[in-house]
């Protein structure tokens, strides 16, 4: 099939509303980037027509300290390093404290596989926040976070995150996935939990009607087929449970980590923003996380199929370890005007990406 054609073909999938199969995702890959950005554009005008959502939150990375030891990861320490750490609840009350004053719509948690922490450590972190900030929203804990607690405890998954949302918990971050491929996870994080236990905490917090994100790793040693593979086991839950809110390709961090690869150039960056956009028609949003993509890009990505540009954020440490060369945080204003400059209509959102009030 000519690139003419095939462009033809999906934008008729596109208007009609058609889902695309896994190998006409791939085939997208041989139409020239314009012609891709085109396809993506369209299909987030059908869903979100010239809105871009962003968000005010704050980042708590709890601690470094993880057994996992993954080898993309620059963030983790041994107990013993001494740039290890572990907030205490006055730490985090510290933390939540100096931002007390700021109208903060969500607070993000995720840390690392500590196992000196107990189940209550987690939950009188919710219900600290909940106390300072009761209208805020919590996002936390990611899907191997929680299957380490309930290992660590005896407890099930279930029994962790009804105790977790009882807590404070409201929603799942979306990491922990990495890329689904079995061999690719032995060789890059051999002691996280395997893709099919994952997926099966997600649909468990969504039976819990608790909604989550998700994310793909890329830019590492995987190919375009696992990319692929793994939007469509996202896809399938999806069809299931209707409980992702939003999917965030996360592009590789090179520095500080062992695996010898430079991470996606901007071309990888924004084909693969643009086939999410195309092949997941089930996830509402797509996210271009500005921390790792950088801000420039993410302007560009929201004319190929992105419509949510994250947060204020303010101390993301995770990706910076790992070289992330952005800023640790920016301010509203500046959201907004990357968003307008771009040609996008800028709508600040809650967790559940609700429209709210701006002055």
């Amino acid at each position: 099939m000519n690139n003419s054609k095939q462009f033809l073909q999906i934008k008729d999938k596109i208007l009609a509303k058609q889902r695309i199969t896994s190998k006409e995702a791939l085939s997208l890959l041989k139409l020239p980037i314009h012609e891709l950005g085109q396809l993506a554009f369209l299909k987030r005008q059908q869903l979100h027509e010239q809105k871009a959502y962003y968000i005010y939150n704050q980042h708590l990375n709890y601690t470094n300290i993880c057994k996992n030891k993954c080898k993309f990861c620059a963030y983790f320490k041994d107990k013993n390093n001494p740039q290890a750490y572990t907030y205490s609840q006055q730490d985090i009350e510290n933390q939540i404290q100096q931002r007390i004053n700021e109208p903060i719509q969500e607070i993000h948690i995720v840390g690392g596989l500590n196992p000196d922490l107990p189940l209550s450590y987690y939950e009188e972190m919710l219900m600290l926040i909940k106390k300072l900030r009761p209208e805020v929203k919590i996002k936390a804990f990611t899907a191997v976070e929680i299957a380490f607690l309930a290992e660590k405890h005896g407890l099930s998954e279930q029994e962790v995150l009804i105790r977790l949302h009882k807590a404070g918990l409201d929603a799942l971050p979306g990491g922990g996935a990495e890329v689904f491929s079995p061999e690719l996870r032995k060789k890059l994080c051999p002691e996280k939990i395997p893709a099919d236990h994952w997926l099966s905490i997600h649909q468990i917090a969504h039976g819990l009607n608790i909604p989550t994100n998700c994310t793909l790793l890329f830019g590492h040693i995987e190919t375009w087929q696992e990319r692929i593979e793994h939007l469509e086991a996202l896809r399938t839950l999806q069809d299931k449970t209707k409980g992702f809110l939003c999917f965030i390709p996360l592009p590789y961090q090179p520095a500080n980590n062992p695996l010898s690869t430079t991470g996606p150039d901007g071309l990888d960056f924004l084909q693969m923003i643009a086939i999410s956009r195309i092949f997941l028609d089930n996830i509402p949003h797509l996210k271009t996380y500005w921390v790792f993509a950088g801000l420039k890009i993410s302007q560009i990505a929201l004319h190929f199929g992105a419509d949510d540009f994250d947060g204020t954020l303010v101390k993301e440490n995770i990706g910076h370890a790992a070289g992330a060369d952005t800023p640790k945080g920016i301010t509203i204003t500046q959201l907004k005007n990357y968003i307008q400059t771009a040609g996008f209509i800028p709508v600040q959102r809650d967790t559940f990406f609700n429209a709210l009030p701006t002055n």
